[in-house]
This record gives C-alpha cells, sequence and structure tokens, in this order.
C-alpha cells in the first residue's frame, strides 16, 4: 500500500518512525458529466482569470483571499516552517480509555505502518502497551494543511489512526429530538426489546453493498444494448395507527424470515373474569332495603317450588306427614276464617306452622299477615 506521508510517532522521548497508509477505500461508482445530446464530456477546466488561458497543474500554487479581497500567496515552503511541533510528527498527548471518545468525533482512519527496521522495536512497544492498558492514544497531527485531532488504538498487530474532528466541530442536538411529551408503556418496550433478540446480531462481513450492485447490472444491461432490469414492487406501506400492532407484526416478521416459529401463534384476545362487587353504599336505608329485598327474593323462590311440590303430592293422595299436615293447615286456616274465631285460627296456623320445613315456615308465616289484613 502506497503512503501518503511520512513521519514519526512520538510519546515522551519515545520517537517512532512511521509511514501513513490509508486504512479504507471507496467502492462507489462515479459518473461523467456528459452533453445529452451527442455524449460529448463536459470538463472542468482551470483557467486565469487575469490572462483567459487554462493553465496546467505546474501553475496552481495556494494563496488566502482576505476579507476585502486581498490574495496572499502561501508557498510549500512556507508551510514547511509552521512553527508548530506536529508538522512532521504525530505528538501523543494522552492516554484515555475508549469510551471517552465520542463516534461523532470519528473521521477517516489510517494505518501507521513501521518506518524501517529500526522502528520495530519502538512500534511493539507502544502497540504491547495499549493491548495492556485497554487504552486509546489521543494525539495531533498535522495533515493536508492543517493540524488534526487523531485516535490511535490496536487493530490485530498493527496501529490505526482515527481522524477526529476537534470538539467544536461536532454540533449539539438542540431542537433534533420530539419536544412532544410522550409515554411508553412497558409493554411497548417488551415487545421492542422481543424485536432486537429476534433479529439477533449480524456478521458484518456479509452485509455488501445492494446499491452498488444494482447500478453494475444497470450499467452491464446498458452495455450490452438490452433493457435494464425491473424494479421490485415497492413493499405495502401505510400509516401506523397502532404501536402495539407495528411491534407485534415486526416480531412476527422477523421470526418467520428467520425460519423461527411465532411464540403463541396469532395473539388471543380473553375477557376479563368479571367478580361480584360489592353494592356500593350511597345511603344507608337504601342499602339495607335492597339487601333485604334480596334475601326475600332468595327465600321465596325455594318457598314457592316446596309449596308447589307440596300441592302436588296432596292431589296425588300420598299419605307422608308432612303433606297430610300442610293440607290440614290449610283446611284449619280456610274453617277459621268462615267461623270467624281470629284467634283459635292464629294458633293453628302456628302449629301447622312449627311442624312444617324452614322453607314452608317461611312461606306460611309471609302468607298468614296477608290474610290477616285482607280480612
Amino acid at each position: 500500500m502506497r503512503s501518503i506521508w511520512n513521519g514519526a510517532i512520538s510519546f515522551g522521548l519515545v520517537s517512532i518512525p512511521i509511514k501513513l497508509v490509508n486504512a479504507t477505500e471507496s467502492h462507489a461508482i462515479s459518473f461523467r458529466q456528459i452533453h445529452t445530446e451527442d455524449n460529448g464530456r463536459i470538463r472542468y477546466r482551470k483557467v486565469c482569470e487575469l490572462e483567459e488561458r487554462e493553465v496546467g497543474q505546474a501553475e496552481i500554487g495556494k494563496a488566502y483571499e482576505d476579507a476585502d479581497g486581498t490574495i496572499i500567496p502561501i508557498t510549500d515552503e512556507d508551510l514547511s516552517h509552521l512553527p508548530i511541533p506536529t508538522a512532521r510528527t504525530i505528538e501523543i498527548v494522552a492516554f484515555v480509555p475508549g469510551d471517552r471518545i465520542d463516534p461523532l468525533q470519528m473521521g477517516s482512519a489510517y494505518y501507521l505502518a513501521a518506518g524501517g527496521a529500526p522502528a520495530a522495536k519502538p512500534y511493539a512497544l507502544l502497540r504491547e502497551a495499549l493491548k495492556r492498558s485497554d487504552k486509546v492514544a489521543v494525539a495531533k497531527f498535522a495533515l493536508r494543511g492543517r493540524e488534526r485531532l487523531g485516535m490511535l488504538r490496536v487493530v490485530g498487530e498493527a496501529i490505526v489512526m482515527h481522524g477526529l474532528l476537534w470538539p467544536d466541530e461536532v454540533r449539539t442536538p438542540e431542537g433534533v429530538a420530539p419536544d412532544t411529551d410522550v409515554t411508553i408503556r412497558d409493554k411497548e418496550l417488551d415487545l421492542a426489546d422481543a424485536l432486537m433478540d429476534t433479529l439477533g446480531e449480524v456478521d458484518l462481513d456479509d452485509l455488501h453493498d445492494e446499491y452498488r450492485e444494482a447500478l453494475e447490472e444497470v450499467i452491464a444491461a446498458k452495455a450490452a444494448g438490452e433493457a435494464p432490469p425491473e424494479a421490485p414492487a415497492p413493499a405495502a406501506g401505510g400509516q401506523v395507527l397502532d404501536l402495539m400492532a407495528a411491534l407485534e407484526n415486526s416480531v412476527r416478521a422477523a421470526r418467520e424470515s428467520r425460519g423461527a416459529p411465532a411464540a403463541g401463534g396469532e395473539a388471543e384476545v380473553r375477557p376479563l373474569s368479571r367478580g361480584r362487587t360489592a353494592p356500593k353504599e350511597t345511603g344507608g336505608k337504601k342499602s339495607t332495603s335492597t339487601t333485604r329485598k334480596t334475601a326475600a327474593a332468595k327465600k321465596a323462590a325455594p318457598a314457592r317450588k316446596s309449596t308447589s311440590k307440596a300441592t302436588t303430592k296432596a292431589t296425588s293422595g300420598t299419605k307422608k306427614a308432612a303433606t297430610s299436615k300442610t293440607t290440614t293447615s290449610k283446611s284449619a286456616t280456610a274453617k277459621s276464617g268462615t267461623s270467624g274465631n281470629p284467634a283459635r285460627s292464629t294458633a293453628a296456623t302456628k302449629k301447622a306452622t312449627a311442624a312444617k320445613a324452614p322453607t314452608a315456615k317461611a312461606t306460611t308465616a309471609k302468607k298468614t299477615p296477608s290474610r290477616k289484613r285482607s280480612a
């Protein structure tokens, strides 16, 4: 790999001759500008404004334009005498934990190659010191006409330097986050966690630039005089109205795409069980009256059932004691009403009621006062 800068790493009194090599490369497809009528190239020519002629690279230099338009020429000789220690040196100023570096500051990456055999020993020393301390080195260096900030770390058996932005070059995220108050429920977070777990991890080596591949197919088809491939139909989308439903569908789709069975299949909606609730006591009399009516209704239902059974048995002529007593009490009650002796009728009714079952007693006791009132 071709070096783009030669210098040295300096920390303390240690100096390591190194070469700077690009650690990344771009595979982006570039285009030329053309005249659409005849496919002629559109070129940018470097023309001197005073002489109105095109000039070559050898005739082009650097200059600074002042606020009033004054041009101040700056030569390479001027730049080589800059009064800074980082003109040809990567000066390490500190060793800090890696998480102290904000990823927003990271820029281009460079490999630092040892500059010859004499650099092997100090190069390995710095590399092993960074490994054992589990730290990164913060350094300053000058490249392409300006001083820059860098971070040195170990990758494999090599030292890598990441160009860093200066802290004042990173903007604060003011006005970026939504300014409305939202409430995130635990159920939504649980589904988001489930989606993250389902998607899982990925080997970065398996990822590739699909856009570039599709662009290469279009170029190859055009070069062969064929029709370019058709774009796939866009996925059906719509406005997300229910965040929970969107999360559930995302988890289900992610599991299906990985061949994992959906947990529990489709969601099942179950009604909540309603327990008996005590009546509200809005007023003492109203609540007591309601309770008494409820109790009377509960007692009346079995009482009617018992009376119906007793009447059926008396009609069929059974000789059980309970049936005959019930019939006798009814006859005595009827006679006493005819003879007009209320005291004797009441006594006979009480005896008949005492001999009956509790259910029958409740029925007779309820009916007797009503007959007295009617009499």
